[in-house]
């Protein structure tokens, strides 16, 4: 459908779209990093397939940016909009290097990714469109507990002080009394 951009800025990550999404359509982000993809991957030396979703129409779903994934999918699938189809071309420092992912993927293999990016989501308990929010009711509530723990401490300070200004009456009149009562006892021993 086009040529191919090159997203690593060294070659290593070649992206040509082969199905654009409809403009409106969203993209992975910070409030949206889980995403759910369909995709192909053949070697690049002999176009033989060695994995894919197609097979049994089964979603692959991962977090951007949390290393699950080899670096060119971080990469390219930032980039990506729901319903777009893209070929991803990963040189092997952008897929499994020197080492390769035996038995399936041989040390430094090219590989090339057909990738539908089929939905991007917030991670698990959050909600679409409200992480976002969800951080600001955070922040809110850190704040309201932050001001209900100042009152309760001056609520506390209140309670101490009211009882040993109740204790001091109560020391006060004990001593009275006790000031009283001598002086009635030294009257009657006279």
């Amino acid at each position: 459908m086009g040529d191919a951009i090159d997203l690593s800025g060294d070659g290593g990550v070649l992206k040509e779209i082969v199905r654009r999404a409809k403009p409106d359509a969203i993209s992975p982000s910070d409030d949206l990093p889980v995403v759910d993809v369909h995709y192909e991957g053949i070697f690049a030396e002999d176009e033989k397939v060695f994995d894919t979703t197609r097979e049994d129409n089964l979603v692959f779903s991962f977090e951007l940016g949390t290393g699950s994934v080899i670096r060119s999918w971080d990469i390219a699938l930032k980039t990506m909009k729901v319903g777009e189809v893209a070929k991803i071309t990963c040189k092997p420092e952008y897929a499994y290097g020197r080492a390769g992912s035996p038995p399936d993927i041989p040390p430094d293999a090219t590989l090339i990714f057909e990738v539908e990016l089929v939905a991007c989501r917030p991670r698990k308990g959050a909600s679409v469109g409200s992480v976002s929010e969800e951080r600001a009711r955070l922040e809110d509530l850190k704040k309201q507990r932050e001001i209900a723990a100042a009152a309760k401490e001056d609520d506390k300070k209140k309670r101490e002080e009211a009882k040993a200004a109740a204790a001091a009456r109560i020391q006060a009149k004990l001593d009275a009394k006790k000031g009283q009562g001598k002086g009635k006892g030294k009257g009657k021993a006279k």
